[in-house]
């Protein structure tokens, strides 16, 4: 017989969370990263997620990598955009409040956007990682 801390030991069934709870989690795990895990009741991991995708912003910011946007002609700067709008409300606040834009002389412009991008999906794989928790798939 397998013992309870097993791995092949079975798991107590997790009851399915409403939509109404599955969907906050998700939306307040893109909005602000981490925001997702403080809800699901996970706050040190959510903090720890919080610094994480900041510094990649702030390094990203200060490297003066690209902040995507979308370009007429050019189909896959959508793809990057999307990458990048994965960090939620950062992206907004960088693009349309402080009007950032990267400096493509700049010595570290590819660093900074490979960065910038990276927070973004970084951010997308911890909306993912929520979205498994509400739903019991994961610890």
């Amino acid at each position: 017989m397998a013992e309870s801390g097993s791995p092949s030991a079975p798991r107590p069934a997790v009851p399915p969370a409403s939509p109404g709870v599955t969907a906050v989690a998700v939306l307040s795990a893109w909005l602000v990263p981490g925001l997702g895990h403080v809800y699901l009741k996970r706050p040190l991991r959510g903090i720890a997620f919080f610094v994480l995708v900041v510094v990649a912003v702030i390094v990203g910011s200060r490297l003066q990598g690209n902040l995507y946007q979308p370009v007429q002609g050019q189909p896959l700067t959508l793809l990057a955009t999307a990458a990048s709008m994965g960090m939620g409300f950062i992206y907004f606040l960088l693009r349309f409040a402080l009007h950032y834009q990267g400096d493509l002389a700049g010595a570290g412009y590819e660093y900074g956007t490979a960065f910038l991008l990276t927070a973004g999906l970084m951010n997308l794989l911890l909306v993912l990682d929520a979205w498994d928790i509400v739903r019991g798939k994961k610890e």
